[in-house]
């Protein structure tokens, strides 16, 4: 058996953590019907939240054994929470996905499947803004836009 840690990173995501958790389990047992040889870890890194995160990680922890956690005496940032992803992870593969679902879980198995044809590393990006305010969608276009003019 091999394991895959999913590294969720959370700042005050009380609300979020459930809808999360729901996405990520159906994910998982998806996945499993097409790796049967994949196990899951589900590893929250509380940053120092303010709000009821960790009471909700904690409730997950308890009816779920695939839950563990770490959590920050204080907000260090994402990159530190990263960091600790990696350094508690038990896993042969670790994914980090954000609790708002910015990361969509249902792309895990297509990432996977990557993975399983030889590739080190992948990583998704958004090809359309759908949904989103125009004027956010402006601004993402100007950056790319700026970002590819100054580099390769």
């Amino acid at each position: 058996m091999k394991l895959l840690s999913v590294v969720v990173p959370c700042f005050n995501e009380q609300e979020a953590i459930p809808y999360f958790y729901e996405a990520i389990t159906k994910t998982a047992d998806e996945f499993r019907s097409m790796w049967p040889e994949i196990e899951f870890e589900f590893l929250f890194i509380d940053d120092g939240s303010k709000d009821g995160t960790l009471k909700e990680i904690l409730a997950l922890r308890d009816k779920d054994s695939r839950v563990r956690f770490v959590s920050f005496s204080r907000n260090f940032g994402k990159e530190a929470a990263i960091y600790a992803g990696l350094q508690n992870a038990e896993g042969d593969y670790v994914v980090f996905m954000d609790a708002d679902l910015q990361d969509p879980p249902a792309l895990l198995p297509e990432m996977f499947g990557y993975i399983d044809e030889g590739y080190d590393s992948v990583a998704t990006r958004r090809v359309n803004r759908k949904g989103e305010p125009p004027i956010r969608s402006w601004f993402a276009r100007r950056f790319y836009h700026m970002i590819n003019r100054m580099s390769k």
